[in-house]
């Protein structure tokens, strides 16, 4: 029997990292396998030709995809690593590749990354850590509260259960709206911290830390906070550069990882970076095709290569300012047509324009960040150049609505 190699991928978006990680592993000549749990994905197949395998399953059984991982191997595949790019399967994907491949990063400090109330209590001493509560189920909030505060379910991805609350009354609403969504889970009363947030796109190899990209954000708040804009810093501040490199090693050495990519976000507060979260995998939507823009390789290609016991080359081709505008609508609606994505595509320095919705999907004001329905990159000879050039471009795309 001829075995072909392959790679097993848990979720994809149907766009953006974990997508290109898809195309990412076929473009180095790997049979790819997808495990979703999405029927959408299926019915839909011919938009994924990248994908050589799809097998509709439950996500968060174990067991059946440990069933599955075994009959593709009696049919001549060789699983050379499995892999997820895409919240909350990190980890179960690495438990896999620790059973079924040889794994070159490490699930316990991935298990770890993932749960915000674990990476929260590891890192409680240091210097970037955050002032921060657990409230139990049913447990009284403390009289003593300093207001702003930030209240957040620590099993939650994104920006959806993150909400800010200004007064007590607000606070006790925002209590009672995540213990009836999860009664049984602690929430997480952290400090309001205010200055610049940043993101940062991180590489270990072979424990050694590499910053791949620093990225300012721009923070729209309606009622959540969701980033509209990202800006890739090629040449960030010494200052900004030095302390950021140092939170990612005190970060790398506390949870020992040896291989993997990894996110933050900081902010840089009057008491010096603060670490907002972290998580085990690039940030997903535009972010690889920004950083290709920006740095000339793509990211989920390298990491690939990282995950299958390769030395990754992190080194930038070209170094360009890049920003990214996302748009989102500001009243609900059925999508009845899209209108000036040509004109945005032919926008002065537009490197790509993206649209998701289809006609008929329900849009709506931001809740998470999966309600941003498009998206442009472009490219200037300065950071504020490129960001205008993105802004000017995103201006033209209009959804139009049937209230």
């Amino acid at each position: 029997m001829i075995y072909l190699k392959a790679i097993v991928f848990i979720g994809t978006n149907k766009s953006g990292s974990s997508r290109e990680a898809t195309r990412a592993a076929e473009k180095l000549g790997y049979f790819t396998v997808l495990f979703t749990n999405n029927e959408k994905q299926l019915q839909q197949r011919r938009a994924y030709p990248d994908i050589h395998k799809m097998i509709l399953i439950d996500t968060l059984n174990i067991e059946r995809m440990k069933e599955e991982i075994d009959k593709l191997g009696k049919t001549g595949l060789e699983i050379k690593s499995i892999v997820s790019f895409v919240d909350p399967f990190v980890h179960v994907a690495s438990m896999l590749c620790d059973e079924f491949c040889h794994n070159y990063a490490s699930s316990t400090a991935i298990e770890m990354m993932e749960d915000k109330e674990k990476t929260r209590n590891f890192l409680k001493d240091q210097p970037y850590s955050p002032k921060f509560s657990l409230l139990k189920p049913q447990e009284p909030i403390a009289k003593n509260l300093t207001f702003p505060l930030i209240v957040k379910s620590p099993k939650s991805t994104g920006s959806k259960d993150v909400l800010l609350a200004t007064d007590a009354e607000q606070l006790n609403h925002h209590l009672k709206a995540l213990r009836s969504k999860n009664p049984y889970e602690s929430i997480m009363i952290e400090e309001y911290l205010d200055g610049p947030q940043y993101l940062v796109e991180a590489v270990v190899y072979q424990q050694q830390p590499h910053v791949i990209g620093i990225i300012e954000q721009e923070i729209t708040q309606g009622k959540r906070f969701i980033i509209t804009g990202y800006g890739v810093l090629v040449k960030a501040p010494q200052d900004i550069q030095s302390g950021i490199e140092e939170v990612l090693h005190s970060i790398v050495k506390a949870f020992d990882i040896e291989n993997g990519a990894l996110h933050l976000e900081l902010r840089l507060t009057q008491n010096g970076w603060k670490l907002i979260e972290i998580n085990p995998r690039i940030s997903g939507g535009a972010m690889n095709n920004m950083l290709q823009a920006a740095l000339g390789f793509s990211l989920v290609e390298e990491t690939l290569k990282l995950l299958l016991g390769e030395q990754p080359n992190l080194e930038p081709r070209h170094k360009k300012f890049v920003y990214t505008k996302y748009v989102i609508v500001e009243s609900k609606g059925i999508l009845e047509k899209v209108i000036g994505k040509a004109r945005a595509t032919r926008s002065t320095g537009v490197v790509e324009v993206y649209v998701k919705p289809r006609k008929g999907t329900l849009l709506m004001p931001p809740l998470s960040m999966g309600h941003r329905y498009a998206y442009v990159i472009a490219e200037g000879s300065t950071l504020r150049e490129a960001r205008n050039h993105a802004t000017n471009a995103a201006k033209e795309i209009k959804f139009i609505l049937r209230v």
